[in-house]
């Protein structure tokens, strides 16, 4: 695969055969993303389960201390008292069967999908669209909830799932480059914590078995897995 200067350039700054700390690897992402535009810095974590068997899969939220950097939009399924309670705290968008017939026409303009439970009968008629997308509500994400007002304020605020692929990696985003290092490092912390937190008891081994950083268009900079989040130690 042929790379532009700028990602040669940046790929020179980073030891392909090292393993780094995190917060030394995190300033070598910010410092290779040189696009024109403020990059995203991503995290992906490769876990020592087997995401076929329903007693190792990893899933779950976290509220990042700085926030994603960017402008969220939510809808929310939502009806009379929880409708209302959703506006107030700032959704984008709140119906019922309503927005769920907008949905199946084809608009999609929300990041988030926020539901009360009894409105999960309607929103479920979606399971296709959303599905595929990551944007299908679930308890285990706090986005089915009878506190929609929180749900809508955390999401906001910068709360982000996570979640296995088929090859048992987790992708998720951090921040903006222009975050800075401090910042990034506090929610890069927050995340692995959760991803830690989260070990199913079916897991055996070690856990993280690889986790890496890199920016939007820069290179990958490969982190030590055995020193990931506040101070832990995941190696077994």
């Amino acid at each position: 695969m042929k790379h532009g200067k700028k990602y040669t350039d940046g790929a020179k700054l980073i030891d392909r055969s090292s393993l780094y700390e995190s917060a030394e690897a995190l300033d070598l992402a910010v410092k290779t993303a040189t696009a024109k535009f403020d990059e995203t810095i991503e995290v992906h974590v490769r876990l020592g389960v087997d995401s076929r068997h329903a007693d190792q899969q990893v899933r779950g939220a976290v509220v990042l201390p700085n926030g994603t950097g960017k402008d969220v939009r939510v809808a929310v399924f939502a009806k009379g008292d929880l409708a209302k309670a959703a506006e107030e705290a700032g959704a984008d968008i709140v119906g019922d069967a309503d927005l769920v017939a907008k949905i199946q026409g084809g608009w999609m303009d929300f990041d988030v999908a926020i539901a009360s439970p009894d409105m999960m009968g309607f929103v479920g008629r979606l399971g296709k669209v959303l599905g595929p997308r990551g944007l299908m509500p679930s308890p285990k994400a706090g986005t089915v909830t009878m506190d929609v007002a929180k749900a809508v304020t955390e999401a906001k605020a910068g709360k982000i799932e996570y979640r296995l692929d088929k090859a048992n990696i987790i992708h998720c985003p951090i921040g903006k480059a222009s975050f800075g290092t401090e910042k990034l490092l506090e929610n890069f912390n927050a995340l692995l914590d959760a991803i830690i937190k989260a070990k199913p008891a079916a897991a055996k081994g070690q856990y993280i078995k690889s986790c890496s950083v890199a920016s939007t268009m820069g290179p990958g900079v490969r982190i030590n897995p055995n020193k990931v989040g506040s101070g832990a130690v995941v190696a077994e």
